[in-house]
């Protein structure tokens, strides 16, 4: 009798046993998805070296090359609470620039009343527009490098050849309408996991002097204080307190300039990249980079040729960064899309936004 039952209930225990089975094999195949999906959000990247030219000799776009649908979307689900930062700096004609870049102006080109002026005092009334219906719009003449900005691949050139990342030279592909490789237009939406390192904050102190070296130690026991760890493929934004100086628009050029100046050296910024896999790089100051550069490996600004030209890695400069630190938001999704300009060298006057 009971053997006869067992019988019975073999074709049920094997429907049980099969349907445990396949529970954990989906499992274990989802974690090796997951697995694949994590890692490739670091694709392209080795440690001990970094990103450098290893996405084709065609490559216009670097070490965002990193991102995967996987990745974005890991980045997005860091967004739990809905709260949004703006990281934007409001550009005006005022606005304090890095040196090296041509100021900018923001002319009216069309208004009400310059429209109706334009019209001779003896014209007849426009009967197209008894309702009187005007526009304003405006002429716009200005540095593609000022306020809140992302650096293109091509701002930086190096050598006798005067190359760029991955190669290109500008007796081939330079122009006088801008550089006809890697130009801002090749920079696709940015959408990662982002890191604020407060090291102004960790220092105790509103703003870091002007010229300060933030060190690799800096960074590593800033990171610690905050009680966050970096991810290849991760957005690092450096905190160094400049951006509480830009009020309404930047206008306060001494103020601003008496802490601009102070960022990674070169050998910080090998350790974001070659052992954390940033995939982009930032500050709240104008130049990311400290300046004048400890070790200048024959420039000033060894910082920007070896991320843009050596490692194909984008660097955000003005990024406002007070807002997550007075939040305490280390860890975020980084969200940005520069503008679409044919030939421009940077993306700039730009609204990034970090959520979490």
């Amino acid at each position: 009798m009971r053997a006869g039952l067992m019988w019975k209930l073999l074709p049920v225990w094997g429907a049980v046993v099969s349907m445990v089975l396949g529970f954990f094999l989906i499992a274990a195949d989802r974690d090796t998805a997951r697995g694949q999906d994590q890692s490739r959000a670091g694709r392209g990247w080795t440690k001990g070296k970094g990103w450098g030219w290893v996405w084709g000799k065609d490559d216009e776009i670097g070490a965002l090359n990193a991102m995967t649908d996987a990745s974005r979307a890991a980045a997005l689900a860091l967004a739990k609470r809905g709260e949004t930062f703006d990281l934007g700096m409001t550009y005006s004609r005022r606005s304090f620039k890095w040196p090296g870049h041509s100021p900018g102006e923001i002319i009216t080109f069309r208004s009400p009343d310059g429209i109706q002026r334009m019209r001779d005092a003896d014209a007849p009334p426009d009967e197209q527009n008894t309702d009187r219906v005007f526009w304003h719009s405006a002429a716009l003449f200005m540095n593609d490098n000022v306020a809140t900005q992302i650096d293109g691949l091509a701002h930086i050139t190096a050598g006798a050849d005067n190359h760029w990342y991955n190669g290109f030279t500008e007796d081939r592909w330079g122009g006088d309408w801008g550089p006809r490789k890697c130009d801002v237009t090749t920079i696709p939406p940015i959408v990662a996991r982002g890191v604020l390192i407060d090291v102004a904050a960790y220092k105790k102190v509103d703003a870091l002097p002007g010229h300060t070296v933030i060190t690799t130690d800096d960074l590593k026991n800033s990171l610690a204080w905050e009680g966050v760890s970096l991810k290849p493929g991760d957005v690092v934004l450096v905190r160094t307190g400049t951006g509480r100086y830009w009020g309404e628009d930047g206008a306060d050029h001494e103020k601003i300039g008496a802490h601009d100046s102070a960022g990674p050296d070169l050998k910080a910024t090998k350790w974001l990249v070659e052992e954390q896999g940033a995939m982009m790089v930032g500050s709240d100051t104008s130049g990311y980079e400290v300046n004048p550069a400890p070790s200048s490996r024959g420039t000033l600004i060894p910082c920007h040729r070896y991320l843009l030209v050596d490692q194909g890695v984008h660097i955000g400069e003005f990024h406002y960064l007070e807002g997550l630190s007075r939040a305490k938001a280390y860890e975020f999704c980084y969200v940005a899309s520069v503008n679409k300009i044919k030939g421009a060298v940077a993306g700039f006057a730009l609204r990034p936004v970090a959520m979490r």
